[in-house]
């Protein structure tokens, strides 16, 4: 299942885990050569400060090669850059794997339409992961 907010976030459903749906994810870019620049995981963090958070981690990856092009025409993407799949666990224990629409990337930053190619492989990763 997939939903889209007003504000250009899709949630896709996931078939497995928080960690499970990481693992897939953190798989899938290393086979594709695309750099993990950072793995949050809110929920950890919460829990060292004594708080409770249900499983929430978020993933940032890209690739210079597809990010710089993008960049260099419309520098104000550079704050939604590198891509980021946030995995988390709703109140009902669902996991969901939501990202920022590249529809959206595109008409929030002026982008062109050749250029929104660079940023549509974060569809299919989310796809892929939440079988």
């Amino acid at each position: 299942m997939s939903t889209m907010a007003d504000n250009g976030i899709v949630n896709l459903s996931s078939n497995h885990s928080v960690d499970q749906t990481v693992e897939s994810l953190k798989q899938i870019l290393q086979g594709k050569g695309v750099s993990l620049f950072a793995l949050v995981d809110h929920s950890g963090e919460a829990a060292k400060v004594g708080m409770q958070m249900r499983p929430t981690k978020l993933l940032i990856f890209g690739s210079p090669k597809a990010g710089t092009p993008l960049m260099q025409a419309a520098p104000s993407i550079a704050i939604d850059l590198p891509l980021k799949i946030l995995i988390w666990e709703d109140e009902q224990g669902k996991v969901w794997a939501s990202y920022n629409s590249p529809a959206y990337l595109q008409q929030r930053h002026n982008l062109s339409p050749e250029l929104l190619q660079n940023i549509v492989v974060v569809e299919a990763l989310a796809a892929k992961i939440a079988q």
